[in-house]
């Protein structure tokens, strides 16, 4: 098992690299971002990938950094919406312009929308956040597609696409609000490269809530219920705008709570999808719990200490 991780050592100088099934990562040379790496064509970042990964570098123990989200430079993080049928079921129950979400289903142009950018972006056992004016809040588990500039998919990682449906559900024009916001966006720290996913249309995905103890809330679905293929977002994606330091697209979820479930403060959520990881964030109830993310921009070790204290101590 292979992936490519972004991190930060105990100076707070970033570096990206390989870690193995060992818990040792070796770093590439240079230390490019994650964003350089996505300039590559799929081939060369192949080829750079083995290479580091076989390289004869003692290389760093997992344990000694701090793995951070595999976004910076001017990536992006969208997302895509009712790719699932049981996304579109959700969504027409939850809204007051129903028909709206019944054409998007069957409609030649899926939904894309913006989801965030590399610095608001959270990852392992740091927190989420619902927004305080909402009052019906759900996590969305999804597969996401790292893209490089050149449009071609090289890794996948989890994706958990925190959003409001009450605030949707008024009015669909709302969604940046509901979508968009502090503490609304994880990512696992791990890229799980291409190479390594035989099939990533037949992927079990598995939520997990837990609560006081207690699982609150638990469903799977899988990658095969895709509505749509995943290279046709990311055509229509890539149709109109270029992005040179690549971008993450998340796919939509096939995983909706009923409308008696809503996310609340100190609940966890525990994300995996096979073959690419887990990914596992405590809920805060409130999204200015998240405003350490400004510090974080230049001193990246300032998650350390949210990561503890949200992690228990891990």
């Amino acid at each position: 098992m292979t992936r490519i991780v972004r991190f930060a050592d105990d100076t707070g100088a970033v570096s990206t690299g390989v870690a193995d099934e060992t818990g040792t990562i070796r770093t590439f040379e240079g230390a490019p971002r994650i964003a350089d790496l996505l300039r590559l064509p799929a081939a060369d970042l192949r080829a750079l990938v083995e290479a580091t990964a076989a390289s004869t570098d003692p290389g760093l123990p997992v344990r000694d950094v701090l793995l951070l989200p595999p976004l910076d430079g001017l990536m992006e993080l969208w997302a895509a919406g009712v790719t699932y049928e049981r996304s579109r079921d959700a969504r027409v129950a939850e809204s007051t312009e129903q028909s709206v979400y019944e054409r998007i289903y069957d409609a030649a142009r899926p939904e894309l929308f913006f989801k965030s950018q590399p610095w608001r972006v959270v990852t392992d056992d740091e927190p989420i956040a619902v927004r305080d004016d909402s009052d019906l809040d759900v996590p969305e588990p999804e597969l996401g597609l790292v893209l490089n500039r050149h449009g071609e998919t090289v890794g996948y990682v989890i994706v958990d696409d925190v959003s409001s449906r009450s605030i949707e559900g008024e009015n669909p024009l709302y969604l940046p609000q509901a979508k968009i916001y502090a503490g609304s966006a994880a990512v696992s720290s791990g890229i799980a490269p291409f190479w390594e996913i035989e099939d990533a249309t037949a992927l079990k995905i598995s939520l997990e809530v837990r609560r006081d103890g207690a699982v609150a809330y638990e469903a799977t679905t899988t990658t095969a219920s895709f509505h749509r293929p995943p290279q046709g977002l990311v055509d229509h994606l890539w149709h109109s705008q270029p992005f040179p330091d690549g971008a993450v697209l998340s796919t939509g979820t096939g995983i909706v709570p009923g409308l008696d479930f809503t996310l609340r403060g100190g609940d966890v959520v525990e994300i995996t999808i096979d073959g690419v990881g887990k990914l596992s964030n405590p809920v805060r109830g409130d999204q200015a719990e998240l405003d350490w993310l400004v510090e974080a921009i230049d001193h990246p070790l300032t998650r350390r200490a949210h990561r503890t204290a949200a992690s228990g101590g891990r």
